[in-house]
């Protein structure tokens, strides 16, 4: 049973930088799609960013695109997130999601789930 363990989340100044990490355990994370979900209060969850299992095919929400960059070090069995010129909205709750499969940001395709770390973004 794959298990995904989220961190790197804290508080950050508007325009600032944080790296997520995703180590997986009880697997090898090699043949799985991961991607990268965020939820805020009183908002849907929506994915942000997502990785196939070779890292050769990604793919960003609007919201996103050209500030993070997701990536994955198979070899240690981690995905990544790096968030550049943090915004107001993207304070939210992060979470990493794995499934064996091709990847998407449509979350109801994944089957493993982090319990997710908290990005607040504020002056």
């Amino acid at each position: 049973q794959l298990q995904l363990v989220e961190s790197g989340g804290g508080l950050v100044q508007p325009g600032g930088s944080l790296r997520l990490a995703c180590v997986a355990s009880g697997s090898t994370l090699d043949y799985y799609a991961a991607a990268w979900f965020r939820q805020a209060p009183g908002k849907e969850r929506e994915g942000v960013a997502s990785i196939s299992h070779r890292g050769d095919k990604i793919e960003y929400s609007d919201s996103v695109k050209g500030r993070f960059t997701i990536s994955r070090d198979n070899a240690k069995n981690t995905v990544y997130l790096h968030m550049d010129n943090l915004e107001a909205d993207d304070a939210a709750t992060y979470y990493c999601a794995a499934v064996w499969g091709s990847a998407t940001l449509k979350e109801g395709f994944y089957d493993f789930w982090g319990q997710g770390t908290q990005v607040t973004v504020s002056s």
